[in-house]
């Protein structure tokens, strides 16, 4: 008998490591093995590419500043963290139906008909109710649901961490562009006010007709409107900046121009492999997710077959609390229930039907999420494996432009053109320095969008604490 019972139990523990979940299995990632090469993109030497922190991108003490203000204060990453936390607890609440719930309670009672002769009753116990036996991986399937889903809970927490690193060094750039090109509309109102005053006397000398004036108050006027558009728009990078650091800032943090923010940004360079998109927080999002949808349908193959659940109490009763603990008074009783349902209408095959497809679906989404990152990060690299050149072209126009200005200028003042020459000069110049800055602006911005794309940024957090 003691053989049998034995034999019994060694089963019991066997099927209680039982699961029915499938496997999970990675698809090949449906992205090319490289990055695309052609005259749009850098051609990449190194192996693969490195792990950089932000500090280690974004080298201005003055930017870095900001970000460890902003990670320490931005709301959007303290509701992450929350969030995160409180999937961390739940997996523990649900690990807590895989193990026996203990209680123990105690009783007293007194009762008299009324003779005088009345009588106590005591009682003392302790034991298990309703405990489930995992048969089949039922909870254990749940639990690592819950365990795949706080993974991916927290990948999505270090996926806005990384979106605020990237977008307050974009907010962090854009006003050093703005200060640049509210500096061009200053200059260039400056010159549209000498240029009207100059006007003006010749149009008193009797040497210039009414409409040159007109036409040079326009400029005037244009510039003044920019002026004033460009003071908003450096008020409005402040809230942004405010914002995402979660609090005031001191303004001596900020840039001064775009020339201060280029070189602080350094460029990453592009890996050989495309497999590096596989630690994207994103993508392990969308993985962790595949690998719960697997422990889902396990959980519902689970539901298909009975379920068993023991019960055990033993403890002290008595009539006289002096007497409670005599070995007369001690019991203990055990017992077990199975239930399973006979009809459901297809209910619970049903259940793991709706789990598979939303595996299928997780799948789906796991390579469609590798699928964008790559057309992100191969976005990005054709825009950094032209951009050095339309810089060049840039500059090369913004002198062009200045020194047509200039010779226009010269000969209107020599009166051999129009002041019509000279006006079409001075706004192709103004045009010609804002493109620039704004080509300026783009190579900066582009930089900051491989570290985005690329899932930079070590420090975003590889212990999951999940366990």
């Amino acid at each position: 008998m003691t053989g049998a019972r034995a034999l019994l139990m060694a089963g019991t523990l066997a099927l209680a490591g039982c699961s029915l979940a499938p496997k999970t299995v990675l698809p090949t990632p449906p992205v090319p093995q490289s990055w695309p090469a052609g005259d749009a993109y850098l051609l990449a030497s190194e192996a693969a590419l490195p792990i950089l922190s932000y500090k280690s991108v974004f080298t201005d003490p003055r930017l870095q500043s900001l970000t460890d203000q902003a990670l320490a204060n931005n709301r959007d990453l303290r509701v992450a963290y929350a969030n995160v936390a409180a999937a961390r607890a739940q997996v523990r609440v649900t690990r807590s139906g895989q193990f026996p719930e203990l209680g123990v309670s105690a009783g007293a009672g007194y009762a008299d008909n009324g003779s005088g002769n009345g009588s106590g009753d005591f009682s003392l116990r302790g034991g298990v109710t309703a405990f489930e036996l995992d048969l089949f991986g039922k909870l254990a399937n749940a639990t690592e649901a819950d365990r795949n889903r706080a993974l991916g809970t927290e990948a999505a927490s270090r996926t806005v961490r990384l979106a605020l690193i990237a977008n307050l060094a974009d907010a962090w750039a854009a006003y050093g562009a703005d200060r640049d090109l509210l500096k061009i509309a200053e200059d260039t109102a400056a010159n549209a006010r000498e240029s009207v005053r100059l006007t003006r006397a010749r149009l008193d000398g009797g040497v210039a007709p009414r409409t040159d004036l007109r036409q040079a108050e326009q400029i005037l006027a244009t510039a003044e409107d920019s002026i004033a558009q460009q003071r908003t728009a450096l008020a409005q990078d402040e809230n942004l900046i405010r914002l995402l650091v979660g609090g005031d800032i001191d303004r001596a943090l900020l840039p001064a121009s775009l020339t201060e923010v280029t070189p602080a940004i350094v460029s990453l360079p592009a890996g050989v492999s495309s497999e590096i998109l596989l630690r994207r927080p994103d993508v392990i999002e969308a993985e962790y997710g595949l690998r719960a949808a697997n422990a889902d349908i396990g959980v519902a193959r689970a539901r298909l077959f009975p379920s068993i659940s023991l019960t055990g109490l033993l403890g002290f009763a008595s009539n006289a609390l002096g007497s409670l603990f005599d070995s007369g008074s001690w019991g203990w009783s055990a017992g077990g229930d199975a239930t399973a349902t006979i009809f459901d209408a297809g209910g619970r095959r049903a259940g793991v039907a709706v789990s598979e497809a939303q595996r299928d679906a997780a799948l789906a989404g796991y390579e469609g999420a590798i699928q964008t990152a790559f057309r992100e990060v191969a976005d990005a690299l054709a825009v950094q494996g032209t951009i050095a050149e339309r810089v060049r072209a840039a500059a090369a126009n913004t002198e062009a432009a200045a020194d047509t200005a200039t010779l226009a200028d010269a000969r209107y003042k020599g009166g051999v053109d129009s002041f019509l020459s000279s006006l079409d000069a001075q706004r192709s110049l103004y045009s010609a320095r804002r493109s620039e800055v704004g080509t300026q602006l783009l190579l900066t911005q582009t930089r900051i969008a491989l570290f985005r794309t690329l899932g930079g940024d070590s420090s975003a957090g590889s212990e999951t604490g999940v366990r």
